[in-house]
């Protein structure tokens, strides 16, 4: 099947991948350009699970300020070199994951990063909520570690959908750029910030210090 070249520079725009990749891909494809960048998909993935394991010890600190200043995150996204944190992809990835903090208040980074101590208490609200709803004994367990993934899905940032495209996770986000730039890029670390929050409870905690203090 003869594939045009104007079809391999929009393949290679919508996937970043290389000419002659674009091209191939669409050969097998059979010019479908949807499954094109599923194959194109597949391979990169390949290679950014190898990249994923090199050291990440460059990047950048993102911000995103929403609410007329009130809310804000700051995140540290990093990779392997100065040239990729400078490039207009990795900013833009650092720009979105801040902005996905922001409207989606993930707890956590990674699924490993959730506490042992959280995670069994999360399993045994599932159970009982299975054994409440008659759920036979023998299913429960699993019925439990199915619910864990959804609880990943809301708390993980890695494990959320992408608040600007929900056909994807901020991991699959993430794992896309590795394969694009060539590599590692991962998230360290965020903090999400609005305005007010907690205050009320600290206001009252203190009102009963100094009661306390008071002898009252």
């Amino acid at each position: 099947m003869e594939i045009s070249s104007k079809q391999v520079k929009e393949l290679r725009e919508k996937t970043g991948a290389g000419m002659l990749d674009c091209k191939s891909a669409l050969v097998e494809a059979k010019g479908d350009m949807e499954q094109a960048i599923v194959i194109l998909r597949k391979k990169g993935l390949a290679s950014a699970q190898k990249k994923a394991a090199r050291i990440a010890a460059e990047g950048m600190i993102g911000h995103y300020i929403h609410q007329g200043g009130k809310l804000g995150v700051l995140v540290e996204v990093n990779c392997e070199t100065d040239f990729a944190a400078r490039s207009a992809d990795f900013q833009a990835l650092v720009k979105d994951i801040g902005m996905h903090i922001a409207a989606q208040n993930p707890l956590y980074v990674r699924r490993e990063e959730v506490p042992a101590e959280e995670i069994e208490k999360e399993k045994e609200i599932y159970k009982e909520q299975a054994r409440g709803s008659g759920k036979p004994e023998h299913i429960i367990d699993k019925i439990a570690e199915g619910k864990l993934e959804s609880y990943y899905q809301m708390v993980c940032l890695y494990d959320q959908a992408f608040v600007k495209d929900p056909s994807q996770t901020v991991g699959q986000l993430i794992t896309h750029l590795i394969s694009k730039i060539g590599e590692n890029v991962r998230v360290r670390r965020f903090a999400r910030f609005k305005t007010g929050e907690g205050l009320e409870k600290r206001s009252t905690d203190l009102a009963g210090d100094v009661r306390d203090a008071l002898g009252e």
